[in-house]
């Protein structure tokens, strides 16, 4: 991928789609108010499909499917929701579900698909395992209030399944991993990633965006960060590496961040200043990276990267994880 930089100096690693935004709530096929923050996934026969977060008028929300021949147009989407709250057999979700992010399990052969269920608890980690994206087999809550922003990694990790998520501890509101021997029970604990303090890009929260990706030289990891001004939340793109056979550890984590909310369909919406990837599919060069994205809590949109770039960018404008934990 051709290096380039934008109107301020900085480097570019994410080029936005020409047709953005590639799905609005104008194209849904039953009464829909904002679509936005899909989990992504690539199926058998090439097709790209988009679990999306679908907000209806009451604030509430489903997830819907919509799949296209080639990732950017040509959507075909589910004439109703593809998967629904479900109250009386998990109350956890009265007031909606939301973010979904998807996981290939090989050793399974099905999609794992952990999303936020809301309540009157608050949010907490719900998980659902699909074939097909037409029948689900529900795990319910696997994380209590307040958790959310989880993924499951695609692999084992000593026998184990593992979950990166973001609970919200008496610590603040960082990114952990936590694993399983059965996807069920959860436990061994750990701090993954700190939000950093101070004037920092990412001083006020951080949670996992897409799920981890897996590169030759560990998990690549896309992050967002929250930082408050005076006009409200600013969320923005960032990245970290962490060592494959040991994903708790963090090699190396970028200062600035490399995607941010600058054109009008991310500036403004129903939460203005916010991009918020929960999905991506890498191409068949093994190298291009399909970021799929909610912009301003209204729209999906979609931008490219490549793996290689962010990695050579991750060693020129990057730091040892502890390392850059500590810089207040």
């Amino acid at each position: 991928m051709t290096e380039t930089t934008n109107g301020h100096g900085y480097e570019v690693l994410f080029r936005r789609h020409e047709a953005n935004p590639i799905l609005t709530a104008a194209e849904w096929p039953y009464p829909a108010h904002t679509i936005f923050n899909a989990g992504a996934t690539r199926l058998a026969d090439g097709t790209t499909l988009l679990l999306c977060r679908v907000e209806d008028r009451r604030g509430h929300s489903h997830l819907c499917a919509a799949r296209s021949p080639n990732g950017v147009d040509s959507w075909a989407i589910d004439p109703e929701p593809t998967l629904k709250p479900d109250v009386a057999n998990y109350p956890e979700e009265l007031w909606g579900i939301e973010d979904p992010r998807i996981t290939f399990l090989p050793e399974l052969g099905k999609y794992a698909v952990a999303y936020t269920a809301f309540s009157k608890g608050g949010p907490g980690v719900a998980l659902a395992l699909t074939e097909d994206f037409r029948s689900f087999e529900r795990y319910g809550l696997i994380m209590q209030p307040d958790d959310k922003d989880a993924a499951v990694l695609p692999r084992r990790v000593d026998g184990m399944f593992a979950l990166i998520h973001r609970p919200m501890t008496d610590l603040g509101a960082h990114i952990w991993i936590s694993y399983s021997p059965d996807l069920r029970n959860w436990g061994g604990h750990k701090l993954l990633l700190q939000a950093r303090r101070g004037a920092w890009w990412d001083a006020n929260k951080v949670g996992l965006s897409s799920p981890l990706i897996e590169t030759e030289r560990g998990w690549l990891m896309l992050y967002h960060g929250v930082r408050q001004t005076a006009s409200g939340a600013l969320y923005r793109l960032g990245v970290a590496l962490f060592a494959f056979d040991q994903p708790d550890h963090c090699l190396l984590r970028g200062d600035s961040w490399i995607f941010g909310p600058e054109r009008s369909y991310e500036c403004r919406g129903d939460v203005a200043n916010v991009v918020f990837p929960c999905g991506q599919t890498i191409g068949s060069d093994r190298d291009t990276i399909n970021l799929y994205y909610g912009a301003a809590d209204t729209s999906m949109c979609l931008a490219t990267g490549s793996i290689r770039e962010i990695l050579r960018w991750l060693d020129a404008h990057g730091a040892p994880g502890e390392t850059s934990e500590r810089r207040d």
